[in-house]
């Protein structure tokens, strides 16, 4: 593996190992702050949507001012958020800290797609992702890993500096390694056209709701499987094998997903596939109610995630590449946002196995739709 392509998968496996190791202390926050477990959980609803706006902005910077300088701007503001919370007063306080971070994370993914998009083809994109979809596996057991030893503690603390710890670490592989991979002759679009261009493609429409709906599923579970596991009387090991089970499903979908991709099978072929595990992943978690068997079909919306996901991204943008930043930008905007909406929406709901459903449901929906590109 080349030293550009381990630098793009520790920049986009970021933002997801920060947020999981975030997981685990969601039920010491609503301790902490006295507030309940679906106001703690509106965390996460906030960082996401504060996490669209990052992506807009980190996209534009990426245009106009080069990859590598907004990829350190976005670590360097990841970390001042960090520093915030750490000295939070209060959950009002946590809150605009978590958005801070939360801005700034986002360059680790639309950094990362739009330095992808600018050295690889349509033909390798998708298995560049599935790639990098089997790193990811890690993610999920790195992050809870992080946020399980950083909580042992009743202090929210350790949890704040060890992120900070991390992003100080990326900024300096990134300062010392990561080159420019922006063209010599790149489009001059402003934000606003490539924005309304996007805005009336229906084709954009359908792979941002696909991609919100299969993160909606995976981050409802870091959301809710905390109390779950704490309403059951467990300690915070059974989020070790809840991370170990996610890797697992995660890795397997990567390796099904390369597999596939490299026999000839199509895309959206393979998307179907995951709506169909997604779904057999959600009737498993209504049937588990809150047993702690739930971990089981959990490990398949993983895998399910990680068949969907690459044909996804791989296939968004590909006639948009002579704005790859900016278009990138709306993208991630687009999904982010409702993955935001959608995320609210479940902390509300308060159930991971009718959120599962509904997704399932709402995915198949979305990509039987006859939509044609504008």
């Amino acid at each position: 593996m080349s030293r550009f392509l381990f630098l793009m998968i520790a920049l986009i496996m970021f933002p997801q190992v920060v947020e999981t190791a975030y997981s685990p202390a969601l039920p010491l926050i609503a301790d902490s702050y006295f507030v309940s477990a679906s106001r703690a959980g509106q965390t996460l609803s906030v960082y996401f949507i504060a996490f669209a706006a990052g992506v807009l902005f980190w996209g534009w910077l990426c245009d106009k001012a080069g990859r590598r300088p907004a990829v350190l701007a976005g670590l360097t503001v990841y970390g001042l958020g960090c520093l915030l919370a750490v000295f939070s007063p209060s959950f009002g306080v946590l809150l605009a800290a978590r958005m801070i971070s939360a801005f700034g994370a986002a360059v680790g993914s639309i950094g990362v797609q739009t330095m992808l998009r600018d050295r690889y083809q349509a033909e390798d994109l998708a298995r560049i992702f599935g790639t990098i979809g089997a790193a990811l596996a890690l993610s999920p057991l790195l992050g809870l890993a992080m946020g399980v030893a950083l909580t042992t503690s009743a202090n929210l603390m350790p949890v704040f500096l060890g992120l900070f710890v991390l992003a100080l670490i990326l900024f300096a592989a990134c300062l010392f390694q990561l080159p420019e991979t922006r063209p010599l002759q790149h489009s001059q679009a402003s934000m606003v056209n490539v924005l309304f261009r996007l805005l009336r493609d229906p084709a954009i429409w359908q792979s941002a709701m696909l991609v919100a709906l299969f993160n909606v599923t995976i981050f409802s579970f870091y959301q809710w499987a905390p109390f779950l596991l704490e309403g059951l009387g467990s300690d915070n090991r059974p989020m070790m094998v809840a991370g170990l089970l996610l890797a697992a499903g995660t890795f397997m979908g990567a390796f099904l997903n390369r597999r596939w991709l490299t026999a000839g099978h199509r895309a959206r072929h393979l998307v179907w596939r995951g709506i169909s595990i997604l779904a057999v992943a959600a009737t498993g978690l209504e049937l588990a109610g809150t047993h702690l068997i739930f971990l089981l079909p959990a490990m398949l919306l993983a895998l399910a995630y990680a068949i969907a996901i690459p044909n996804l991204l791989s296939a968004a943008l590909q006639d948009y590449r002579s704005v790859a930043g900016k278009a990138g930008a709306v993208f991630g905007l687009m999904y982010s946002l409702l993955l935001g909406i959608g995320l609210a929406l479940s902390a509300w709901w308060g159930n991971l196995a009718d959120v599962t459903v509904i997704c399932a449901v709402l995915a198949a929906i979305c990509l039987a739709l006859p939509l044609k590109k504008a």
